[in-house]
């Protein structure tokens, strides 16, 4: 049976990454097969194009360079771990996919949307995920949680690309709803619990679970 691939999507100071551990130890308590990826990442090359794009030296990046980075590091996880995985039947929690770049690099740079749209089909393969959490937060509150020991260079960005950033996001949820679900700031319990909800959900609909 393919596994499926869960994605994690917010701005900066979110939450995402606390609510995939949750989640991870959640379905591995059920017996469930599962790995979490982030991007950019995830490879070693992964991993170099990650530190290009948040170090602060960039700052100023050609948004259609910064694209491109994204993509090539997104098409190498793609086809090295993620596929590999579902094939596999796990579950993948990613922090981030091609959402990301439809709101940072579309939005937030105000690069074309449908050659973001083309890039990220490129990268993918077209694979898209089976269920999107969007954690959404309000991006002045969220940059200053993500930010207490020194900021990346997205972070670094000016308020209004935060909130462009946003816009995209909701945007996304607007369009998409059966796939992309948009989770208002919570606690972290409240929010671990209606994450939960909705993934037992997906499973007993794809019968991985009773």
């Amino acid at each position: 049976m393919r596994g499926l691939l869960i994605s994690f999507e917010g701005g900066e100071g979110s939450g995402k990454s606390s609510q995939i551990r949750r989640l991870a130890e959640h379905l591995g308590g059920l017996g469930l097969k599962v790995i979490v990826a982030r991007e950019p990442g995830g490879t070693p090359a992964g991993d170099k194009i990650r530190d290009i794009v948040l170090d602060p030296v960039h700052i100023g990046l050609d948004p259609l360079a910064e694209l491109f980075l994204y993509e090539a590091s997104r098409a190498h996880h793609t086809s090295a771990i993620i596929k590999p995985a579902l094939a596999a039947g796990t579950i993948v929690l990613t922090d981030r996919y091609a959402d990301s770049s439809y709101a940072y690099q579309g939005y937030g740079r105000g690069l074309d949307l449908d050659l973001v749209r083309s890039m990220n089909a490129a990268a993918t393969g077209g694979l898209v995920p089976d269920l999107t959490f969007l954690l959404d937060v309000d991006p002045a509150e969220g940059v200053a949680a993500a930010t207490p020991e020194g900021a990346d260079r997205l972070e670094l960005e000016q308020l209004d690309f935060h909130e462009r950033v946003r816009l995209g996001f909701r945007d996304l949820a607007d369009s998409e709803p059966e796939r992309v679900k948009l989770i208002s700031r919570d606690t972290p319990e409240a929010v671990a619990d209606s994450i939960r909800a909705a993934v037992e959900t997906l499973l007993r609909e794809r019968s991985m679970l009773r």
